[in-house]
């Protein structure tokens, strides 16, 4: 990196028009005046080793000398960065923005100023540049090796395998063994090197930016991220750390945190002397006192820790910067101290504006083209969009498009001073067009070919030009630079924002890949990338068989792994019980876990990506499918031990205080984002998903194909084991659905009964002598009760009665009673009158209410009495608790009267109650088959932008991932109620494959990748937005206009 260019001021630099990268200006804001005057020299230490010499005016605020490496970096996000130095008292701190920069660094020939990371976001998708993305991982890369962020040696190992795989690329023993050998990236490294090259393997094919998005995923969840701690003392004396975040203040023992003050419980921070206070908010339930007292080593400490709480609030929590505070007339008391810049609210409105311009940048520690790309075809210029990349790469999303390569004779372009004219090369993207991302921009085809013509025109007159300022390269320069054709490359790089639309990557911030002008895209590349990635039907469908594998693999490590270890550390679980789950879940486990690796394999191979050299026919899925299908026959005999695994759960819960308190917490857990008792019955669940695939495959197959004949045998085989369990499955998903629904309901002992039958569940509104009033009703097959939603923190529903349907009639009302879509229900003892919210909803009930009382009457059922129902205030105080506790286990919605904390509300009976709708069993059964995981792009009404989303579709729920690796969802859209449509032209969407979701005022846009892949979304997504009817359902699998 070199020195600025050499114009009046740094100033005048910063107002430059062309630049892209002023990093603390609201869009259309001027910058700072700088005044005038004698310019002093500061060197700053980037966070690739590398220092820079930035001239600045005397009297310039630190705000100007901020703004001006960030300009030089070309970086629009700088408001996550800061620049720290040593003071007089050898103490760290920050640079004040607001200050003169000579009145805080008194000697600057003698002092080297830090750029480094400030403000680490709680999740690195709300950086939206590749380039702040990079240099994140920079900072990563930098506290491993410093011992700041400290994790177990697996952690550890794999951190490093991705920076390893980021810098020389795909797995190579001699190579990775002298890379090791030569970089040390944490102290004692050597222990940890078997290790690391072993998680390197399985890297394959990862490009850097893969690489630097992997590392940020696994650092953010890391206890010491983004933690400096500064040494205090409580009341006690004990020795403790205070460290800021970005959802509150922290306190550590060690390195191990004991206690957190989020933002919303602190009420002010002060300090006083050495002493660091904070007020907290009152709460009744809170133990703490209401003002926490801390020692610190001095006064200087103490502000020191002050200031930075206070930027730390400012920033992630104010919307815009706080006003600067009159000055007062004759004294002032306390410190005038206040956050200067952006927020982060702004940072992030002002990128998805696009109010700037993109500009190349290179990743200075990567050497993966001088290595492994110099035989490679020339490829696509653009960003190396993580797995979490806006625009879709048509190929399995396990892996990313090929790594860009450079022509052999070119050199890199290492100027700084034309950055500015650069265009930042385009991301990976669809065919069809560029598209702008969660705010992030990405280039229209036509604003490629532009870039790609500058670039062509930058490459002519292409030579080597010197280093203007670096001073001291990185520990590697003597490795890195050089180019990949041996030429010498420079230390200073130009360093551009590429913009990524999924916030979710690693950035890079110097790559030969990314910046080397040579890299002009053909006709020939695009051809390269058409083959690369195939647009079969087929391709599409064997690419389903692995999204949803993966689903299905992190539904079976919830039992085999976190609940597992959970019941590992309580004393509350039989031993009996515990062989009987693990013995027969683990196997399964084992075996999906191979047969992934096969089709993400088979995939590769199918898009070119592998770098094994195979020659033959692997453009098929029939072969792999039919093998780990007659394989998975060998575990037909765990299958069959679900429903005796299911049965015993639900009767030690039953009979043990302390299991049900376990289940119940352990569903608390974001991990359970279903009830438990689903998870058991997956294995059965996904033998259907496995036929209905394969019955597809034979259908778009014709006969004479290579992959036709395997296929066949593959269906012939998965039916055979469907048509063996599927009995045994329907009495388990009743068994399952009435224990679920036992724990929505209180008033109502013995609901899971031997005969009894779930149907129907939905809101009516009952007539009273109040007038209509809504009511949740329960249709069963001997038995209708009525319920309302009580008003316990969990939600529960009170039964207030039930009407047996031995003898009662149904006839429609809606003249008598003057109320639309009306119903009377006469039994034996009493009637009622409800109404329905639809006429589509009133057939429903209609339906299924008079199929079950034709079943009561056929049947010897279990009778009325066998209900018992009761009023919960009969129950000994014991039973109340219980029942109250642990309703809210069902659906990932959960909670406790203990904790006092809400029910989430995305439960299929609360989503029904709000939404004014109805689920059958018949529904509920179709939900079962239709199943999905996959990409989508995400668009809000409002928005612009578009972000990238791992998606699971189950259980009438859309659940919301960063990436198919993440154990939890973020957030989950329940669909009941929804409407699906196709955008008209007046919403200007103009773009393929998407489709609308909306209810009331809510609407969402989701756009698939491929024609297969939206006509999937769009069927399985319509059986939970059009409840089916009991009639229809017999043939629910007929094709629908849309």
């Amino acid at each position: 990196m070199g020195e600025t260019e050499q114009r009046p001021t740094a100033g005048s630099r910063l107002g430059a028009q062309e630049n892209a990268g002023i990093s603390t200006l609201e869009h259309g804001q001027k910058p700072p005046m700088t005044p005038p005057g004698k310019l002093v020299s500061i060197k700053i230490q980037m966070l690739d080793d590398t220092q820079e010499i930035f001239d600045v005016p005397q009297r310039a605020p630190g705000k100007v000398l901020h703004d001006a490496v960030c300009n030089h970096l070309n970086l629009v996000e700088g408001d996550y960065f800061g620049l720290e130095f040593p003071d007089h008292k050898k103490m760290m701190v920050w640079l004040d923005l607001l200050k003169p920069v000579m009145k805080q660094i008194r000697r600057p020939k003698h002092v080297v100023v830090k750029f480094v990371v400030k403000f680490f976001p709680p999740d690195h998708a709300q950086l939206q540049e590749e380039l702040t993305r990079y240099l994140f991982a920079l900072q990563v890369k930098q506290d491993l090796a410093q011992g700041r962020l400290t994790c177990n040696d697996t952690s550890t190992a794999l951190l490093i395998s991705h920076i390893v795989q980021s810098e020389i690329g795909d797995f190579d023993e001699t190579i990775d063994r002298e890379h090791l050998a030569k970089n040390k990236y944490i102290p004692q490294q050597e222990a940890l090197e078997d290790k690391i090259m072993e998680f390197h393997r399985s890297h394959m094919g990862q490009t850097p930016a893969e690489s630097d998005f992997q590392l940020l995923e696994i650092a953010r969840r890391l206890e010491m991220y983004g933690i400096r701690l500064h040494p205090a003392k409580d009341r006690e004396g004990t020795k403790i750390n205070l460290a800021v975040a970005n959802t509150g203040i922290l306190v550590f023992q060690g390195h191990t945190k004991i206690n957190a003050f989020n933002w919303a419980k602190v009420r002010k921070l002060s300090f006083k002397r050495k002493r660091f206070l904070i007020k907290l908010r009152p709460d009744v339930n809170s133990s703490f006192q209401d003002t926490l007292e801390f020692l610190m080593a001095s006064r200087d400490f103490c502000k020191s820790f002050w200031k930075i709480c206070v930027e730390h609030h400012a920033f992630f929590r104010l919307f815009e910067e706080p006003k600067p505070k009159p000055k007062p007339v004759l004294f002032s008391r306390g410190s005038s101290f206040r956050f200067s810049g952006r927020t982060q609210k702004q940072v992030l409105d002002y990128v998805k504006e696009g109010g700037h311009k993109k500009v190349q940048f290179e990743r200075k520690h990567s050497k993966i083209h001088s290595i492994r790309s110099l035989t490679a075809q020339p490829s696509e210029q653009h960003t190396e969009v993580p797995k979490q990349s806006s625009s879709f790469a048509y190929g399995d999303d396990n892996d990313a498009a090929a790594v860009p390569s450079c022509r052999q004779g070119k050199e890199l372009k290492a100027s700084t001073e034309d950055t500015g004219q650069h265009k930042s090369p385009s991301l990976k993207k669809s065919p069809k067009e560029g598209r702008k991302v969660d705010g992030a921009v990405v280039s229209t085809v036509e604003e490629e070919e532009e870039a790609a013509k500058d670039r062509m025109q930058q490459n002519r007159p292409q030579s080597q030009q010197p280093s203007t300022g670096s001073l001291t390269g990185s520990p590697h320069l003597s490795e890195l630079s050089i180019n990949s054709q041996g030429g010498p490359s420079v230390a200073n790089m130009s360093l551009s924002p590429n913009l990524s639309p999924d916030a979710k990557q690693s950035s890079p911030l110097v790559s030969p890949l990314l910046n080397d002008p040579s890299c002009v895209r053909t006709d020939d590349e695009e051809e390269v990338k058409r083959k690369r990635f195939p647009t079969e039907k087929a391709y599409f469908i064997a690419k389903e068989v692995a999204t949803t594998e993966r689903t299905y693999l992190k539904d079976l490590e919830v039992i085999t792994s976190w609940f597992q270890n959970a019941v590992s550390k309580e004393d509350c679980m039989p031993e009996t019980l515990k062989n009987l789950i693990f013995s027969n879940f683990e196997p399964l486990h084992k075996f999906h876990t191979g047969f992934l690796k096969e089709i993400e394999q088979r995939l590769a191979l199918w898009e070119g990506r592998s770098n094994a050299h195979i020659k033959g026919d692997y453009q098929r899925i029939g072969d792999v499918m039919l093998k780990n299908i007659q394989s998975m026959k060998q575990l037909t005999i765990h299958l069959w031990k679900h429903n005796e695994i299911l049965m015993e759960l639900e009767n030690g819960i039953k009979n043990s205080r302390k299991l049900e308190t376990f289940c119940r917490d352990f569903e608390l857990q974001k991990v359970c984002y279903l009830p438990l008792n689903t998870f058991l019955l997956r294995p059965l669940h996904r033998l259907m998903h496995y036929k209905q695939i394969m019955e597809r495959l034979c259908k778009h197959y014709p006969p004479s194909h290579i992959d036709f004949r395997d296929s066949r045998a593959a269906l012939a085989e998965i039916s055979e084991m469907v048509a063996q369990l599927h009995g045994n499955m329907i009495k388990m998903e009743n068994f399952q659905k009435l224990h679920e629904l036992k724990k929505d309901l209180i008033g109502i002992d013995n609901l899971v009964i031997p005969g009894r039958e779930f149907i129907r569940l939905g809101s009516l509104s009952k007539l009273s002598g109040k007038g209509l009033q809504q009511r949740m009703f329960f249709l069963f097959n001997d038995i209708l009760l009525y319920t309302s939603r009580g008003l316990t923190a969990s939600n529960q529903f009170k039964v207030h009665g039930h009407l047996p349907l031995y003898g009662m009639t149904i006839e429609e009302s809606e003249e008598e009673w003057g109320v639309p879509h009306c119903l009377t229900l006469r039994g034996q003892h009493q009637s009622i009158v409800v109404a329905a919210s639809t006429r589509a909803e009133m057939d429903k009930w209609t339906e299924d209410i008079q199929m079950a009382i034709d079943l009561a009457e056929k049947s010897s059922g279990p009778a009325p009495e066998l209900l018992a129902s009761s009023p919960p205030d009969n129950k000994s105080p014991d039973e109340t608790t219980v029942d109250q506790e642990s309703e809210d286990d069902l659906s990932a919605s959960r909670t406790s009267l203990e904790r006092q904390s809400p029910h989430r509300g995305n439960t299929t009976v609360h989503v029904c109650w709000h939404r004014n709708t109805s689920v059958s069993m018949i529904d509920f059964s179709i939900a079962v088959e239709n199943q999905l995981s996959g990409n989508l792009l995400r668009k809000f009404k409002n928005s612009n932008g578009w972000q990238k989303l791992w998606v699971v579709f189950t259980n009438f729920c859309m659940f919301f991932y960063k990436s198919h690796q993440d154990n939890h969802p973020l957030a989950s859209l329940p669909l009941l109620g929804y409407s699906l449509t196709i955008p008209s032209e007046s919403e200007n969407i103009h773009k393929d494959y998407v489709f609308k979701l909306h209810f009331k005022s809510h609407v969402y846009y989701f756009r698939a990748e491929s024609e297969y892949t939206f006509e999937r979304w769009m069927e399985v997504i319509r059986s939970a937005t059009s409840s089916a009817s009991r009639t229809r359902a017999l043939s629910h699998k007929e094709p629908h206009a849309y």
